[in-house]
């Protein structure tokens, strides 16, 4: 029998790396020992959700930091920041524009409100990752549809792209509405480095980043910026009092207030050696050929406005391997354990609490990969090049790689939208094969994981060149995600 905590105290005793999240890497700050801090809402400690004393204070630090008006601690993640977020800006049944890579909680706003949404599909990438939201694009939306009542984006994404934010900020308030962006992934933006501006900066009205993510913070703690009026402080409140837990963890928060206290502290010193790192990773990698470690030079600036290279994103340009092979290759036999894997590509995340050994190993470990690749006598393809992929059933994803532009194109075809998100979940549900699902409305969303961006979603019509993608995503072995068994060819209808 195995036990959680036992199990857990003896891997963090290994010698696995941590190139993924949470930001702190295994390596703590000061701290007290977790027991002897662990209590309630007792007299001297605040409440949050009436936060009037040491808990305001420390949401008050984490504002000025960072640079909002108001800023509310988050320990149900960054998720419940984006549902009270949305919900709190748009009435019930009311039109919002998201981009369609948004995380999950975003739809989970859409139903829960039964908004009517527009959606706005981002660049793809010459290697076949998602790229940014353009200011032309909001514009050109809004512009279409005075109904619209906010507009939510994503930026950084997972890969570390982002979007013109304060273009689009000007644009979206020029409409009267506000901004909300996910940035999950930007809670170390804005300090130095080198880095990207914050989106708080930059004009969103609304953004929720997860400290855990990319800072020294317990797993499960983020915030919330609010840097407006335009969406009412009362109504995030109330919306917080519900999709955030009445029992906060004062283990999490006072992490939270640990982690703010150290960057603005010794922010500038950890983040000029974090660039450091980053810059002599980067150069020790420039001769790497069947191994390409990707940098700001792969993408245009239609792809990215910026990029946040503290996701080092790292392609196979062997087309006998994947992502997911490079990913268990650095675990198995490096002990590396990178954040995931996709097509052909890996991602590893660092942070401030990175050290110079982890880069090394990393960079010694890709060197490796690459001698034994080219021992293969295999020929020597570039990145993101395409692989003959016979009796796929769909004419482009022939010749598609698994991270190829064209593929992901294809395969992230908008669907025909037949009715919204929450009346297809709430009709009559039957599960059928795919071939009998077509010209039916999807029940369910299909998500390729990662990134976790919908192929579909409730509502849409299952159209058979949507069928086709999905197959091919099988013959390709991606992890695609839904409530059937996919690979089995199952899928979810409205029933009418």
């Amino acid at each position: 029998m195995r036990y959680l905590d036992q199990a857990l105290e003896t891997y963090g005793k290994s010698d696995v790396y941590p190139f993924h999240m949470p930001g702190h890497k295994r390596n703590p700050l000061p701290f007290p020992e977790v027991y002897g801090i662990d209590i309630t809402e007792i007299d001297g400690f605040d409440n949050l959700h009436h936060a009037e004393g040491i808990l305001k204070e420390a949401q008050q630090r984490a504002a000025d930091l960072y640079g909002s008006k108001h800023c509310y601690y988050l320990v149900n993640g960054s998720t419940c920041g984006i549902l009270a977020s949305i919900c709190a800006a748009v009435g019930k049944r009311g039109k919002i524009l998201v981009a369609r890579n948004s995380h999950k909680a975003v739809y989970h706003a859409l139903f829960l409100s039964e908004f009517v949404a527009e959606y706005l599909y981002p660049a793809v990438t010459e290697c076949g990752i998602q790229g940014q939201i353009t200011p032309q694009q909001v514009e050109d939306a809004l512009k279409s549809d005075q109904e619209i009542a906010a507009v939510v984006i994503t930026s950084p994404t997972y890969e570390g792209i982002i979007s013109d934010i304060e273009g689009i900020a000007g644009i979206v308030h020029a409409y009267g509405i506000p901004l909300i962006v996910d940035s999950a992934h930007g809670a170390h933006l804005g300090f130095g480095g080198e880095f990207p501006e914050n989106a708080v900066r930059l004009g969103a009205d609304a953004a929720i980043e997860s400290l855990h993510k990319t800072l020294p913070s317990f797993t499960q703690t983020a915030l919330l910026h609010l840097n407006s009026d335009r969406i009412s402080r009362s109504r995030i409140e109330k919306y917080l009092g519900i999709y955030e837990t009445s029992s906060p963890s004062y283990i999490l928060m006072a992490g939270m207030d640990a982690c703010i206290r150290t960057v603005k502290e010794c922010g500038a010193e950890l983040f000029d050696n974090y660039r450091r790192k980053l810059n002599e990773f980067y150069k020790s990698c420039e001769d790497l050929k069947k191994i390409h470690v990707m940098t700001e030079q792969d993408l245009s600036k239609e792809e990215a406005f910026a990029w946040d290279d503290s996701k080092i994103v790292i392609f196979v340009r062997d087309s006998s391997k994947s992502g997911e092979w490079l990913y268990k290759e650095l675990l198995l036999k490096y002990h590396l354990q990178l954040e995931m894997a996709s097509g052909d590509y890996a991602l590893a995340m660092t942070s401030i609490m990175d050290t110079d050994e982890g880069y090394q190993r990393l960079s010694s470990a890709l060197h490796e990969i690459e001698q034994s690749l080219c021992g293969s006598g295999e020929k020597e393809q570039k990145c993101c090049m395409q692989k003959e992929l016979p009796g796929c059933g769909m004419e482009e994803a022939s010749q598609a790689q698994k991270g190829n532009s064209s593929f992901v194109k294809e395969v992230y075809r908008p669907n025909p939208c037949q009715m919204q998100i929450y009346e297809a979940e709430e009709g009559k549900i039957a599960e059928v094969p795919f071939d009998e699902a077509i010209d039916k409305v999807a029940a369910d969303f299909i998500f390729l994981y990662p990134p976790g961006i919908p192929l579909i979603v409730p509502g849409e019509i299952i159209t058979a060149e949507f069928i086709e993608r999905l197959r091919t995503c099988i013959h390709l072995k991606l992890n695609l995600q839904g409530s059937t068994d996919l690979y089995a060819e199952r899928i979810k209808i409205v029933y009418f």
